[in-house]
């Protein structure tokens, strides 16, 4: 079984590849317009593949450098609850962040939580007795099993071990890549995507904020774009069709069974304390929602912010620190009366993370010969062009 790239298929770009000039709300994006674009934060995609049955991997999001030793502020959101986040009591507890977040399929979890403390144990050591520090992973999940075979297991600790160890800041590949392999996503072949959006503060200073998606959800006619019901106009054309209603009808069916999910996580460099990023976390929500997503009762929307803005120490070496005697430590973090340009970025770095991963996604045929097609993207252009061209006319230009 090889770490592969997912298969070729027509030609894919990202959204505004696509469509030049569509409107992704007022803040312009970061250089990679992605996760990466918050300076610090490393991302790697391991994608395993055997050509047949296994279409699975893993994303692996590194928060810091050190984020051992030196803990994020953090915040969580769970819009509904039929999917797995590990580590979120501690987050909820403490409101810090301070293990790699690993996103995978549902039956994986285990393997990349086994894998995170092996990578630590390697990397931090042991004390005389044995391990001596405190880790809780953060591992999270959406299922794939409509197109990988989840009994095959093939994500292992060793995986994990590999993709922390070559993570990056470069662009983060989307599509059909790592935990979202065999994902589906309204009505069409799902993935991994990713958008960042820099917001402008005070004194020169500015705020990236970078969403990562692993989308795994909904039907085709909820689906819109830019408020544009391209979901409907294309379930239309396929109902014409027997083939393409034939597909249809047999990911409607996958759904029924099994409703997915979308994982969304938010990283930026604004100092933002605990509350203020489960505030952000919650904007997530309003992306998902202009995409088509509704939170089906057996989903799992789990949506975690976390900030660089700040850093908290953690694993700090016995006697450096009395634990009945309080210690002060120093705190940035934004004005809640100026915040509301960070939660329009959320929103609007949801909503284009997951046009990224739909339009980056190719078709794949997967487990007992499914097969789900890639949003067409040549149509897609079409509509949307037909919809700007309206737009522009009743606005006089």
């Amino acid at each position: 079984m090889a770490l592969t790239t997912s298969q070729s298929s027509s030609p894919r770009g990202r959204f505004r590849d696509v469509v030049p000039g569509a409107n992704l709300g007022k803040w312009k994006t970061g250089p990679k317009n992605g996760i990466t674009d918050v300076e610090g934060v490393m991302v790697q995609t391991t994608t395993i593949r055997d050509g047949a049955s296994i279409n699975t991997g893993l994303t692996a999001i590194v928060p810091r450098k050190d984020w051992f030793r030196q803990a994020c502020t953090a915040g969580i959101f769970r819009f509904n609850g039929s999917g797995e986040m590990t580590g979120t009591h501690w987050i909820e507890e403490t409101g810090l962040l301070h293990s790699p977040i690993l996103l995978t399929n549902s039956f994986s979890v285990g393997a990349c939580y086994t894998g995170i403390y092996k990578y630590a144990i390697q990397h931090y050591g042991q004390g005389e007795s044995g391990v001596d520090w405190f880790l809780l992973p953060v591992v999270t999940e959406t299922f794939d099993g409509h197109l990988n075979d989840v009994s095959k297991f093939a994500v292992t600790p060793d995986h994990v071990v590999h993709s922390l160890t070559e993570a990056s800041s470069d662009p983060v590949p989307e599509g059909n890549v790592g935990g979202g392999t065999g994902m589906l996503c309204q009505g069409f072949k799902g993935g991994t995507g990713t958008s960042s959006r820099v917001v402008p503060g005070l004194d020169g200073k500015s705020y990236t904020i970078g969403a990562l998606v692993q989308a795994n959800y909904g039907r085709m006619g909820d689906f819109h774009m830019c408020g544009i019901p391209v979901g409907r106009i294309l379930a239309a054309e396929a109902e014409k069709d027997a083939a393409s209603a034939a597909r249809k009808a047999e990911y409607d069916a996958a759904k029924d069974k099994k409703d997915g999910s979308i994982i969304i996580i938010l990283a930026t460099d604004a100092p933002l304390h605990p509350t203020q990023l489960q505030r952000l976390a919650k904007r997530a929500t309003v992306g998902l929602a202009r995409v088509g997503g509704y939170g089906h009762n057996p989903s799992g929307d789990i949506f975690l912010a976390f900030s660089t803005g700040n850093s908290i120490p953690v694993q700090t070496d016995k006697g450096q620190v009395d634990r009945f005697k309080p210690r002060e430590l120093d705190m940035r973090f934004i004005d809640d009366q100026s915040i509301n340009g960070l939660i329009e970025a959320a929103a609007d770095a949801t909503e284009e993370a997951i046009y990224n991963a739909l339009c980056m996604a190719e078709t794949m045929t997967g487990n007992q010969n499914h097969t789900v097609e890639a949003l067409p993207l040549q149509r897609v252009a079409e509509i949307m062009s037909k919809f700007q061209e309206t737009e522009s006319a009743c606005l006089g230009k």
